[in-house]
């Protein structure tokens, strides 16, 4: 997990997202241009949240998120997701 010196403002996140799969299960390679988005990262910022919606997710935690939710940030030749709390489905234990 990477150290980011953004904050994200009232209940916003920002997800380092993983890697997308380059492998099927049977070891098919696949190419750059049919790979998915992936839907899981890591957070590695939190806002402070607000009166109608605390933040529950801390820093450190595995996520899923929705396919299409988030704005793409590229931070020092990273790519990461900032979003809204809700856009996040579930947290990876």
């Amino acid at each position: 997990m990477s150290k980011i010196n953004i904050k994200p403002l009232a209940d916003r996140v920002i997800i380092e997202q993983a890697a997308a799969e380059t492998t099927t299960a049977s070891g098919i390679i696949i190419p750059d241009t049919a790979q998915e988005k992936p839907q899981k990262g890591s957070v590695v910022a939190v806002g402070q949240g607000t009166k109608e919606h605390p933040i529950t997710v801390k820093v450190g935690d595995i996520v899923l998120y929705s396919k299409y939710g988030g704005t793409e940030l590229k931070h020092e030749e990273k790519d990461y997701l900032i979003m809204k709390e809700s856009d996040i489905l579930a947290i990876i234990k």
